[in-house]
């Protein structure tokens, strides 16, 4: 949960982010790296090691990875864009028994945001040849984090469904920094 003054913190740098020049976007997938490179990095900070109690509760959510091999490159950040909402998502929700650290949570959350900002205006500016990929790669990843989602539900948001979430997440992340390497 986000407090006020990481909104009003948000909402400053956003004002003096609202114009993204192409310059901006060529870079996106250096910008990207480093983004998520920070990411895993708060992803380790925000809990302790994995607790030895959740490995029976492990579960596969089955990660779509191809939905990071399409043929076009404004694809790959479309559904990059898409991941990072996600993650967004998930990790703004019923975190009471999470036990995390928050100020790192904060800090990953504001990255993810910024960076789905700056991938929303550059995409946007090449949406109209593969709209119909990106549809199909959209219900994917949808199916994908639904599935993690219901476990958290499942599991009632317990500690373990955090953690396991929360590796699930950088192995996600490890996956979107693997295909931008090769981009």
């Amino acid at each position: 949960i986000m407090n006020a003054l990481g909104l009003i913190q948000i909402g400053l740098i956003l004002s003096g982010t609202t114009t993204i020049s192409s310059l901006q976007c060529k870079h996106l997938p250096l910008q990207q790296r480093k983004v998520i490179e920070n990411s895993l990095r708060l992803l380790d900070k925000m809990g302790k090691e994995f607790p030895q109690q959740c490995l029976r509760e492990k579960t596969s959510f089955r990660f779509p990875t191809r939905v990071l091999q399409p043929r076009q490159k404004e694809a790959v950040g479309a559904a990059i864009e898409e991941i990072f909402q996600h993650i967004f998502y998930i990790f703004s929700k019923n975190l009471t028994l999470a036990a995390w650290d928050g100020t790192a949570l904060d800090q990953l959350q504001n990255g993810l945001y910024l960076q789905i900002e700056q991938l929303e205006a550059c995409v946007i500016k090449k949406h109209s040849h593969y709209h119909r990929s990106k549809e199909v790669s959209r219900l994917k990843l949808k199916k994908y984090f639904q599935k993690i989602d219901c476990f958290l539900k499942d599991k009632q948001h317990n500690l373990c469904s955090w953690e396991i979430s929360r590796a699930e997440m950088r192995r996600c992340l490890q996956l979107i920094d693997k295909m931008t390497k090769k981009l």
